[in-house]
């Protein structure tokens, strides 16, 4: 499926049907990645409403990404947290990985927060670690733009030099600043999946210039830029990988190291939608 008039008005589609549940326009979307979807308990829910009943949406099947889109208030903000995200590797196109962003776009959102859980191959990161996304490298077999391109939603050719918004990055960096959180910075590298880095796969992704490595975030945040969204990214560090070692990762401990550092992340995410 590529991207054509029938994607637009799927989107299109919707976004109305969203936007009868409410009587507001949200001023944020945020993706809730693994284990981060305890956020929801810092939002006012005004109403959730499961993937399966919405219409043309796509259905998680990660465990931990329970499936929802919540309506509320963060700190004084209205938001729309997507509580579950589609992922390349469960066998979607990348059409449907994106299509959220696409009916948030409908909706009128213009700011997009995405998290994630990944691996660490920055030597000066540990596992629990929070690395803000200043950048990425796309290494999926994909591209989220390929086929056809309808102008409605953006150029054929997408400016990448800012993925990731500066303005965005500095409250949350002043912040973190000001109350002493330890927070991290790099580049995150977006591979298929569903398996875990091998040795020599960290080893690559570290001599490619990045510093955290994930099976997610980088379709999203290219096909919001596409439509001009404002992007603040964040990643939860669950394990470490160096040409040397691999600490032992399975799904259960990227989930318990990611609730571990929830605290943090969820007081970051408050504070940039409260600041900016």
């Amino acid at each position: 499926m590529s991207v054509t008039k029938g994607e637009f008005e799927k989107s299109l589609e919707t976004a109305e049907y969203l936007k009868k549940q409410i009587d507001y326009t949200p001023e944020y979307a945020i993706v809730l990645g693994s284990g981060l979807g305890s956020l929801v308990e810092d939002i006012e829910v005004e109403k959730e409403i499961p993937y399966k009943e919405i219409p043309n949406f796509p259905v998680s099947t990660v465990k931990g990404h329970k499936g929802s889109l919540i309506f509320g208030t963060l700190n004084g903000k209205k938001v729309l947290a997507m509580n579950g995200r589609f992922h390349y590797y469960e066998g979607y196109d990348m059409k449907q990985v994106t299509f959220p962003q696409r009916v948030f776009w409908q909706m009128g959102i213009r700011k997009l927060v995405v998290s994630n859980a990944s691996g660490g191959v920055n030597r000066n990161f540990k596992v629990g670690d929070v690395m803000l996304i200043k950048d990425h490298v796309n290494f999926f077999p994909e591209h989220p733009l390929r086929g056809p391109n309808d102008e409605r939603f953006g150029p054929r050719f997408v400016n990448m030099s800012e993925p990731y918004s500066k303005k965005m990055l500095q409250v949350v960096r002043e912040y973190a600043a000001s109350k002493g959180i330890d927070i991290k910075e790099g580049t995150y590298l977006g591979l298929q999946g569903p398996t875990f880095e091998t040795l020599a796969e960290y080893t690559m992704v570290r001599n490619m210039g990045g510093d955290a490595v994930g099976m997610s975030t980088v379709p999203e945040v290219i096909v919001a830029k596409h439509m001009d969204m404002e992007v603040f990214g964040i990643s939860v560090i669950t394990d470490i990988g160096t040409e040397e070692f691999i600490e032992t990762v399975n799904h259960q401990e990227v989930l318990k190291a990611a609730k571990a550092a929830e605290p943090v992340v969820r007081e970051l995410v408050g504070k940039l939608v409260e600041l900016y």
